[in-house]
């Protein structure tokens, strides 16, 4: 009997598994679901005849490798950084492996034994990075094909509350690992190439340099600047591009709110604060101001960043209860970034009945006999429930369309490799639009690059 392994249940999984449940009768394959808390994973599979779940923490030795060895296709759904364990062991075991996190280079320097044994290691095939891989060459190619010379491409990608649920000034909650949105943008200097002028934007002025974006029916968004952009030039070969933007979406408004927390330093994941646990969120806040015995929090931030008292900004700082005198923050040894964290989470946790939303859209300049064209394509997806939200849907359906592609052989090209080919991603944005997935193209006039960038 055909399995496939997933090792990790965590809430990216949910779609991923209902996804190969649905289809292990029809297609005569078994799941087999590893992790060390089994209770999750357990409500997923609910009894199905075709399910089990095993104990499995990937440090031990012997459970990561009868596991693996009993699989014929292995997922890991864990963090990025625990990847290459699994990876090394479907080596040594010769069993295909599907991940939606970037590839490492670690990973990469695998490629060759991988090849050698003809097995896939497919990565990036998930959201971002995945179907924006998909989405994107699917229209790359197309206008190649058809005698086009790309000028620009510029792509978005934001995990969101949905219009109906959204109940606060920020117009955000987490629909994701928070720690993740607290230090999005640190790290590296963000790069990317605007009218063959490159282009260098450092954390602190990362949020003031925003892209406005309009979704039909949706209304306008933000996007900041990814880190990277640069690495999409060869990934897609774009080696010519005049223009090269990836960003991130958030609703107009969040990132110069955002930019608050920057500037005083909240976002710091380096140092750790005294006595953490015992201090008052009004307590942490005056933390980042000066000393002043006779004004107070308030007003030392407002004067500090130049706040007036009727900008919405404000409003939105006052909604987060970040001088609030009462609340502590109750976390030992805990840094800036994990303060801020626990603040957002009193106010940004999705309600029981909330429901998420996934936004991404691509800009694509070209030029065809003589005339310049650009074609924008959009995509939303709004999720079902808390279980079976729409992160977890566009992260796990290209998961598992993948896994059981190479289960029956219909992607067997081997390598560690990410979705760029048409033979890999043409039958899986197939597959993704039968299951709501669906990107709408058009004609917009070609600009060359957004007017409404703010200095770009």
């Amino acid at each position: 009997m055909r399995n496939i392994l997933i090792i990790g249940a965590g809430k990216s999984s949910a779609s991923l598994i209902a996804y190969l449940l649905n289809k292990s009768n029809s297609e005569n394959f078994t799941i087999t679901i590893g992790d060390v808390n089994l209770d999750a994973a357990n409500t997923i599979i609910n009894n199905h005849s075709n399910a089990n779940t095993v104990l499995l923490d990937i440090f031990n030795d012997e459970q990561r490798e009868k596991a693996i060895n009993n699989a014929s296709v292995v997922i890991s759904m864990l963090p990025a950084r625990f990847h290459l364990i699994v990876a090394k062991t479907c080596l040594k075991l010769k069993k295909h492996l599907v991940t939606a996190s970037y590839v490492s280079n670690e990973m990469k320097l695998l490629n060759k034994e991988v090849i050698s044994n003809n097995l896939v290691f497919m990565n990036e095939i998930g959201l971002d990075p995945g179907i924006d891989h998909m989405s994107a060459m699917k229209v790359i190619d197309s206008i190649r094909d058809n005698g086009g010379e790309m000028l620009l491409f510029e792509s978005f990608c934001g995990g969101l509350v949905a219009p109906q649920c959204d109940d606060n000034l920020w117009n955000y909650k987490f629909t994701w690992n928070p720690r993740n949105v607290v230090l999005a943008g640190q790290g590296g200097t963000a790069k990317f190439i605007q009218e063959g002028k490159y282009k260098y934007i450092p954390y602190q002025k990362l949020f003031r340099r925003t892209e406005i974006l309009n979704i039909d029916g949706y209304g306008k968004f933000e996007a900041y600047p990814n880190r990277d952009s640069l690495n999409y030039k060869y990934e897609y070969g774009l080696d010519n591009i005049s223009t090269l933007y990836r960003g991130t979406i958030r609703r107009v408004g969040f990132s110069r709110a955002w930019n608050i927390f920057v500037q005083l330093g909240m976002t710091d994941d380096t140092y750790t604060i005294q006595n953490s646990e015992t201090i008052s969120y009004r307590e942490f806040t005056n933390l980042f101001l000066a000393y002043n015995p006779y004004d107070s929090v308030e007003l030392k931030l407002r004067h500090y960043l130049k706040i007036d008292q009727d900008d919405i900004v404000w409003e939105k700082l006052l909604e987060l209860d970040i001088f609030n005198s009462k609340k502590i923050v109750g976390l030992k040894n805990a840094t800036p970034a994990q303060i801020l964290q626990k603040i957002l989470q009193d106010k940004w946790t999705l309600n029981k009945n909330d429901k998420d939303m996934i936004v991404m859209q691509h800009l694509f300049g070209f030029e065809k006999n003589g005339k310049k064209q650009q074609i924008e394509s959009s995509m939303v997806c709004i999720g079902d429930d808390q279980t079976y939200t729409a992160m977890a849907k566009t992260v796990g359906l290209p998961v598992g369309i993948a896994a059981l592609k190479i289960l029956n052989g219909e992607i067997s090209s081997p390598g560690v490799q990410i979705p760029t080919n048409k033979n890999v991603y043409n039958p899986i944005l197939k597959e993704l639009e039968e299951n709501g997935i669906i990107f709408k193209e058009k004609m917009v006039p070609y600009l060359g690059y957004n007017p409404e960038h703010i200095g770009g």
